[in-house]
């Protein structure tokens, strides 16, 4: 089909998943209501807060706690109790601090009226303790998820709901986290202090309760009118001058791609989905698709006193209803300290050995796909929407594998494959095909309309698991395949 006759067919007609709730809200750019405004205004320009962290009644090298899945009362506007769907009654989720080789032993206890379960994204761990959209919880049920957590995992991930067909709404009513597994010996020297900026998409009505989707939400994926970092919007990080901070950077939006760049600052990247990479890579401006992480070191080089905005630049990422370029909007502000300069210990040269992985015993290809029969809109792979009970692909355990997932839907779909880390070797766009800038542990990245993206895998787990788009409105009706280990 025609892109045109798409645009044209796709905003008049219904999903063909029915819509799960109602509500009002839009497709329009967050709001920036003035610092201190009155009841009803989200605030904008406090301090960005810590993020609360997960209790671990464990001993050494154990993490033992629990997690609850409830409604609460959350006052994202001032004087304006919001009812959200909360992880232990805050929003975002508490943070989960892991090292290598603990034994990981969480409760987690549903409360919702829906069944819902916890993906620990990017995880390297088990089938059937990853939340794959197949195990779920019944509403008043419980599940304990055990694992350990593998040697050469330290890096950047996240926890979320995964039930199929609901776990958009529990998304974006607030269930998700942070996670951070740490190694015995980090590179990075211990006087860069670490800074935790976790974003999420708020959508809040006028009274200040959280609308269910429209038609435009499901279509294109939920963009809200407030972007939230550590829960807080615009908040402002502070740094001494002539230091360095070590941000841990997570895309928690339901579908906001986050073209990031820090006025008068260039990144210094350090790390991706998968942890550290070998060396550190100088960037003006870092693209996160909905799901990626990042490290990066930010230095303070300008005057004190100073502030620098902290900004997600304009993208068009093709969308279905109301296309263009999204407006650019302040993410946070860096402000200086009046104190004396102060450096921080050079970063080494070399991070981590990260070796290629050696040529594939198999090739796997998936496409996102849409079609509209009768009239309605269906987000698929490979032409099917997601059924739990079909295998969709076959690998073998151990064996390194070559994915080529190609775009065929038209606008960006972000690619995520559960099972832990994977290299991504190349994009091929318009013909044109270019190698990946530099070798890194990945487990999600965007796709454009007609691209083709190649990555290699290792799955060491045998058992079934799912790779979807991480739209979640698009995973929840249909843009999820399973693939069954063998």
């Amino acid at each position: 089909m025609k892109r045109r006759e798409f645009l044209e067919r796709a905003a008049s007609v219904p999903l063909l998943v029915p819509l799960i709730g109602c509500g009002g809200g839009g497709d329009g750019s967050p709001t920036d209501p003035a610092p201190g405004g009155g009841p009803g205004t989200v605030p904008t320009g406090l301090d960005l807060p810590d993020l609360p962290r997960l209790a671990n009644s464990g001993g050494p090298g154990a993490f033992h706690s629990s997690i609850t899945a409830a409604r609460a009362n959350v006052q994202f506007a001032t004087g304006v109790n919001t009812e959200a769907w909360a992880y232990n009654g805050v929003v975002p989720g508490p943070l989960v601090e892991l090292h290598e080789g603990d034994d990981f032993r969480v409760t987690f206890t549903n409360q919702l009226p829906q069944e819902s379960n916890i993906h620990w994204h990017g995880l390297p761990v088990p089938p059937e303790m990853d939340g794959n959209p197949m195990d779920v919880i019944p509403p008043g049920g419980s599940f304990t998820y055990a694992f350990t957590v593998p040697p050469g995992t330290a890096g950047t991930y996240w926890f979320h709901p995964h039930a199929h067909h609901v776990s958009h709404e529990q998304f974006f009513r607030g269930l998700n986290g942070m996670i951070i597994v740490r190694s015995a010996s980090d590179p990075v020297p211990g006087d860069i202090p670490e800074k935790h900026l976790y974003i999420t998409d708020l959508k809040l009505d006028s009274a200040g309760a959280i609308p269910g989707n429209t038609d435009g939400d499901d279509l294109n994926g939920r963009e809200g009118n407030h972007v939230l970092v550590n829960g807080r919007q615009e908040p402002v990080i502070r740094i001494r001058p002539g230091s360095s901070q070590r941000w841990r950077i997570v895309n928690a939006t339901s579908a906001r791609p986050l073209r990031l760049a820090l006025q008068d600052h260039t990144f210094i990247v350090i790390g991706t989905d998968g942890g550290l990479l070998a060396s550190p890579v100088a960037m003006g401006e870092l693209f996160l698709a909905p799901a990626e992480r990042a490290e990066v070191i930010v230095t303070a080089n300008q005057g004190a006193g100073s502030s620098h905005l902290l900004v997600a630049l304009p993208y068009d990422r093709q969308k279905i209803v109301s296309p263009g370029l999204s407006a650019q909007l302040t993410v946070a502000t860096l402000t200086y300290t009046s104190e004396s300069p102060a450096a921080s210990s050079p970063l080494p040269a070399s991070l981590r050995p990260i070796g290629p992985l050696e040529s594939p015993r198999a090739i796997q290809q998936a496409a996102f796909t849409n079609t509209a029969p009768m009239g309605a809109i269906m987000f698929g792979i490979n032409g099917k929407l997601f059924d739990p009970g079909r295998v969709d692909l076959i690998a073998r355990v151990n064996d390194v594998e070559e994915w080529e997932v190609t775009n065929l839907a038209g606008m960006d779909h972000p690619f995520h494959l559960h099972g832990g880390q994977f290299q991504v070797i190349s994009r091929t766009r318009g013909g044109v095909t270019v190698a990946e800038p530099f070798l890194a542990w990945r487990d999600t990245f965007n796709t454009v309309g007609g691209e083709t993206v190649r990555f290699r895998m290792i799955q060491r787990f045998t058992g079934t698991r799912v790779f979807h788009c991480h739209i979640m409105e698009h995973e929840s009706h249909g843009m999820m395949a399973t693939l069954m280990v063998v």
